[in-house]
């Protein structure tokens, strides 16, 4: 990223920052209501002293803990069921009905079953976080992997490769990016599910701790619980782009403005051999085509 788009990210929040100091520093009322705001200058000294205790690196702990735990369970079950209905007929007729009849029930509003059915407040939380992101996953898993051209599965099987060949040379490389981007929406969804079950039955935690602080008209540690919050969820979910990047890095990147002339290398993944992946042309190759009739 050059240095003009950094400074103007940089400018922007900081803009944002100064709006909301001067709409409450002068205690704006009009339509929307400043005066009961805390100002920025207070968040920042409640955020100070805050960030070294060692409760708010509990409530980190405990919030982090069951975002990873949740997440990691849910992106590994939702790979997995996404790309089964995808690809078998039973999986589908036996797992897809579940899926569209539970995928539309807010993950949050499970915190009763998540009661009834777990010994502890601990473990609820986990299967909200985990339920939040399964979903997201299991759909775009489901479409990236329906999406695939059966042309390069078509190009292993003909060089003898098997059905696993083809799950781990041609599936799941292909539906990566689809994949990566049902992870970037899980967890993004999983933080709002995980604070918002932190509030309702957690213990510790940053929701927790929010919403504490809201029952003791502590507004300037509510903005630095929404300030941490927001922090978090921008943390991981860059993470989550971050490796997405890294898995697809064989993937053709969109030119840079002004070098759209400049000859583009050919994509390393763009074809698929058994076990490697191979230029393009090796897929075109494997597939004998048929010579025209005279």
């Amino acid at each position: 990223m050059s240095v003009g788009r950094r400074l103007l990210r940089v400018t922007s929040l900081a803009a944002a920052l100064g709006v909301w100091q001067l709409l409450t520093s002068l205690d704006v009322n009009l339509w929307l209501r400043f005066e009961h705001f805390p100002t920025v200058g207070e968040v920042a000294a409640a955020f100070a002293d805050r960030v070294g205790t060692a409760p708010y690196r509990q409530d980190l702990g405990h919030s982090l803990r069951r975002i990873v735990v949740g997440f990691l369970l849910a992106a590994v079950a939702g790979v997995a069921v996404g790309t089964a209905v995808a690809r078998s007929r039973w999986a589908a007729d036996l797992l897809g009905p579940l899926v569209e009849v539970v995928r539309p029930v807010p993950a949050i509003a499970l915190v009763p079953v998540a009661i009834l059915l777990l010994p502890t407040n601990e473990q609820g939380i986990v299967f909200i976080t985990f339920t939040a992101a399964f979903f997201p996953v299991v759909v775009s898993t489901r479409h990236a992997v329906r999406a695939l051209t059966p042309v390069w599965e078509e190009a292993v099987l003909t060089m003898g490769g098997g059905r696993l060949r083809v799950l781990f040379s041609v599936v799941l490389p292909g539906a990566l990016p689809g994949i990566f981007g049902g992870l970037s929406v899980g967890v993004g969804v999983s933080w709002i599910c995980v604070i918002s079950a932190e509030m309702i039955s957690g213990e510790y935690g940053v929701g927790y701790r929010t919403w504490q602080d809201y029952t003791i008209v502590d507004y300037p540690g509510v903005f630095v619980g929404m300030a941490t919050i927001g922090a978090l969820g921008w943390l991981t979910s860059t993470a989550v782009e971050l490796l997405g990047r890294r898995a697809t890095s064989w993937l053709p990147r969109p030119a840079a403005r002004g070098a759209a002339d400049a000859p583009r290398p050919a994509s390393r993944g763009a074809g698929i051999r058994a076990g490697t992946a191979e230029p393009a042309a090796a897929v075109r190759t494997a597939v004998p085509r048929k010579e025209p009739v005279p």
